[in-house]
């Protein structure tokens, strides 16, 4: 299990645990103006990741000090991990409200508004996440220019998200200063901000899944149509047995490339079962 589990989920799934959802923690006024703060700023992360950018020039004994560095505050302050859908569910039956925003990333990278993030409370109407939120003048959330808030049932959330499944975005549950999670985002490398900077830049802002995927070479047909999804490289395709493979080096667990396999030759394992990758976060 990955360390937030052991600091923040007595030894379970840390984002399984009803607690680290409580609008109680946002009575915290460092964690509300952290949250305040990166909401109202989007360009700062467009910023971070020039930064980044310019890190990958330099020498690697500099890279990885300041990498290691990086990585350790985010995970006191913004950090996150891979969750597939069936543990999207899971939170979805203790969460009070589910509330649709637009995606800071997205805006950031594109200058677009796309709904790719969710706002999870257990207050109803997205509680002290939301008042936060809609306090934000002139904000790209709030502004006059898009939608706002959209207040969702768990049945249109859970259906948005097996949408953002077939568009090949994997889920992640984020933290506002840890172990508050206050959100769940789709993500993919091309504008994703935080995909980028842990998969392109070698700089780890969010955990590897709880899980694993594994191929049954019994039932592949070699169709290949899994590969288009898998957002970290970790699927390849064999010319010699015509099978897809699964690299679980490489695999973070977020079991989106099952959407695509029409024979159901993809499922998802224990990431603490599998001995080779048990240690890869």
């Amino acid at each position: 299990m990955c360390e937030f589990c052991v600091k923040h989920g007595e030894g379970k799934k840390w984002y399984l645990q009803a607690k680290n959802y409580s609008d109680d923690l946002l009575s915290d006024l460092s964690r509300r103006r952290f949250i305040q703060e990166f909401l109202s700023n989007p360009q700062a992360l467009a910023l971070d990741v020039q930064r980044l950018e310019r890190l990958d020039k330099a020498p690697l004994f500099l890279r990885g000090l300041i990498g290691r560095s990086i990585t350790r505050k985010m995970k006191r302050v913004h950090f996150g991990q891979i969750v597939p859908l069936e543990d999207v569910e899971k939170i979805f039956e203790f969460v009070t409200s589910i509330v649709r925003v637009a995606c800071i990333c997205r805006q950031a990278s594109l200058g677009q508004e796309k709904r790719y993030c969710y706002g999870i409370s257990l207050a109803p109407q997205g509680g002290r996440f939301a008042e936060i939120v809609r306090g934000l003048d002139g904000s790209y959330l709030t502004g006059p220019d898009n939608q706002g808030l959209e207040v969702l049932n768990k049945e249109e959330a859970l259906s948005a998200f097996r949408a953002h499944e077939r568009e090949g975005l994997c889920h992640s549950v984020w933290t506002f200063h840890t172990p508050f999670i206050g959100g769940i985002c789709n993500c993919d490398r091309s504008d994703c901000m935080a995909l980028r900077c842990t998969v392109s830049h070698a700089v780890p802002v969010m955990f590897r899944g709880e899980y694993v995927a594994r191929v049954d070479p019994d039932r592949c047909r070699g169709c290949r149509e899994c590969l288009r999804l898998c957002q970290f490289g970790g699927l390849s395709y064999s010319a010699a047995t015509q099978k897809a493979v699964i690299d679980q080096r490489w695999c973070y667990g977020c079991g989106v490339c099952r959407t695509a396999c029409k024979q159901e030759a993809i499922s998802l394992t224990e990431r603490s079962s599998v001995p080779a990758v048990a240690h890869l976060w």
